[in-house]
């Protein structure tokens, strides 16, 4: 959809436009979040979609359709991903190009995070080398 319109998810227009993180805008894009009437009013603007778009972008989605590990915190890993894994998996192949991030030349760096405010969080930093399709 944002190909043909020359945006990109990343864009310093597209975030001063939309107001939101590229992350959620993305996922909302992609049908895995529910816009408010202002945010789809933009989007529907950006994209010249028709009128009956702002309605679609603001129903609540259905989100994720798989069997859910039974261990809450793996849980939560699975909804992450449903959730986001859409927008995520766009926005490396617009940075990237086609192709998967190897789970095999992988890092992952977990950290807490201090908020006295509204509580510790815990920080996940995923770098796996980037994998292109090759072509035969």
């Amino acid at each position: 959809m944002h190909k043909r319109s020359g945006w990109v998810f990343d864009g310093p227009t597209w975030r001063l436009q939309i107001g939101l993180s590229k992350e959620w805008t993305t996922a909302a894009c992609l049908g895995q979040m529910q816009m408010n009437s202002e945010e789809a009013d933009k989007l529907v603007n950006i994209f010249q979609l028709p009128p009956v778009a702002k309605l679609w972008l603001q129903t609540a989605p259905s989100k994720g359709s798989t069997v859910l590990p039974a261990d809450p915190l793996l849980y939560r890993f699975n909804e992450v991903l449903s959730v986001y894994g859409p927008a995520l998996k766009e926005l490396i192949h617009e940075e990237f190009g086609d192709g998967i991030m190897s789970a095999i030349d992988f890092k992952v760096d977990v950290q807490r995070e201090e908020d006295a405010e509204r509580g510790d969080r815990v920080k996940i930093v995923w770098s796996g080398k980037f994998l292109p399709y090759n072509r035969f």
